[in-house]
């Protein structure tokens, strides 16, 4: 168990999280996490979310804490989605969630293609990545997809955001996805992006 990560706020607040071993994966500091919710407090009941290099879950647990209606993680390596699966079964995680084992690019487009056969409804309300640090390539090819050809999984006035070092820049903007907010605190920062609706239909 990683002393220090716990679910905030909501129906699982206090209970602790274990976090895979190593450093590849890197949960979220309680602080980043209680500023993040706090910002999208009015979002957040009844939201579809959309956790994207999930790790041990810990942002999308608090997201489900919180009261929202449906979360999908998106994690590949193997010993974080043991730990992830580990940490819903603890929590008594039943329903409102789905995993999925896979690369988020490769996600991300087979939710694209289901949609375009009628497959997927699901649109997403928020959308939140958090990259090993490491793998800064990672960030302008994900954030490119849901800017681009993967902005249809976003529903109106989705909000996206990335949590990255303070020292790397991200761009102001991602296709139809445009920076409207960056909070930084210690090392780590948060971008939050928007989809220029009506940019993109002008």
């Amino acid at each position: 168990m990683l002393v220090g990560v716990r679910i905030i706020a909501g129906s699982l607040g206090s209970r602790r999280l274990e976090a895979p071993p190593g450093l590849a994966t890197r949960p979220s500091s309680d602080r980043l996490r209680e500023t993040l919710f706090n910002v999208i407090a009015a979002q957040i009941e009844g939201a579809v979310f959309l956790d994207l290099y999930a790790g041990s879950g810990a942002v999308g647990l608090e997201a489900l804490s919180r009261g929202a209606a449906q979360v999908e993680f998106v994690e590949r390596a193997a010993a974080a989605l043991k730990v992830l699966r580990g940490n819903l079964e603890r929590l008594g995680v039943g329903e409102g969630f789905r995993v999925h084992a896979a690369a988020v690019a490769a996600t991300l487009r087979r939710m694209v293609a289901a949609s375009e056969t009628g497959h997927q409804a699901t649109k997403f309300d928020l959308v939140f990545l958090d990259p090993p640090w490491d793998a800064a390539e990672e960030y302008a090819a994900t954030l490119g997809l849901l800017g681009g050809s993967a902005a249809g999984l976003l529903d109106a006035g989705a909000v996206v955001i990335a949590e990255h070092r303070k020292k790397e820049r991200l761009e102001d903007r991602y296709g139809s996805l445009e920076r409207t907010r960056l909070l930084e605190q210690g090392d780590a920062a948060l971008s939050f992006y928007a989809a220029r609706r009506a940019a993109a239909q002008e």
